[in-house]
This record gives C-alpha cells, sequence and structure tokens, in this order.
C-alpha cells in the first residue's frame, strides 16, 4: 500500500525554535552590563502597562526635528552640537525612575540607548535599551524611518 506524500514538511530545529518564539510572549534578549535588548513593541507594552519608564535620550535638537514620543521621559545623554555628555543625567535620571520600576532607553538607533542602559545598570536601576530605536537603521538610500525603529512599528509619536 502507497500513501500520498506528506502535505507537511519536518522542521528543522532552529525552525521549531523560530516559531516557538514567534508564538510565544515578546521578551528581552540579554545584553552585557545592562539588563538586556527590547523590541519597541514590548518597550511600548512595558511603558503603557506602568512597568517601566520610558527615557528618550535623544538631544532636544532630534526631538524637536524628527519628531518625540508624547509622555515619555525627555533626558539627554549627549547635547548637540559637540555631543557634550550630560553633566546631570544621573542625578535626573534617578529622579526621573521610581524605585523598582524598570527603565527604557530610547535613542535614534539603539547605540546611544546602550550606553545609557549600561550607566543606568551602574546606577542601581533595572535598565533595556530599545531595539532600533526612534528611527531604525539607514536603508539602501541611506534614510533611516524605512526599516525598524519606533515610528516604524507604527506606534505614538508626534513632531513638531
Amino acid at each position: 500500500m502507497t500513501f500520498p506524500p506528506s502535505s507537511t514538511t519536518a522542521l528543522n530545529p532552529a525552525q521549531t525554535r523560530a516559531q516557538a518564539c514567534s508564538a510565544a510572549e515578546p521578551a528581552a534578549h540579554p545584553a552585557q552590563g545592562y539588563a538586556g535588548d527590547v523590541s519597541p513593541q514590548l518597550a511600548y507594552q512595558w511603558w503603557q502597562s506602568g512597568d517601566a519608564v520610558l527615557i528618550d535620550v535623544r538631544s532636544d535638537a532630534e526631538r524637536a526635528w524628527v519628531g518625540f514620543v508624547p509622555d515619555a521621559v525627555a533626558l539627554v545623554w549627549k547635547q548637540w552640537p559637540g555631543m557634550t555628555l550630560n553633566p546631570d543625567f544621573d542625578a535626573q535620571l534617578l529622579a526621573a525612575v521610581p524605585r523598582g520600576k524598570k527603565v527604557v532607553m530610547l535613542c535614534r538607533s539603539g547605540i546611544r540607548s546602550i550606553a545609557t542602559a549600561q550607566r543606568a545598570t551602574e546606577l542601581g536601576l533595572q535598565a533595556y535599551n530599545v531595539l532600533e530605536g526612534f528611527e531604525g537603521d539607514p536603508d539602501a538610500h541611506g534614510q533611516r524611518g524605512h526599516t525598524g525603529g519606533w515610528r516604524f512599528h507604527g506606534l505614538p509619536w508626534r513632531q513638531g
């Protein structure tokens, strides 16, 4: 007796893990020097539920020209022009994050937010980096906002 070919194909272990991860609750990815990396969507979920404080560490100029997240804490890490460190960053951060809350750090592309997540961890906070940042990585034409980031994923933001 012969059977028709199966309409299903066996999944390799990597495919099985990928399917399990996509069906599972979003999670933080471990990182060295801070609590982890999270997707913009998970950062938004934590922020909206009150589990975390969202800190936008971009410069005032970036928020004014590119856009900002309403009700996020605007706390500059490096100020434009010159990108000098904010000497009051530590005190301002500690004042903005209530004890026991997570803190999620957002910058343009997810680079400065790693540095600030590391610094927040040194200060005793449970800190996460928002992957992709506000604008995401540049596309083939060198433009941001088309391949990832807070705005790309349709999360709340305003301009002006």
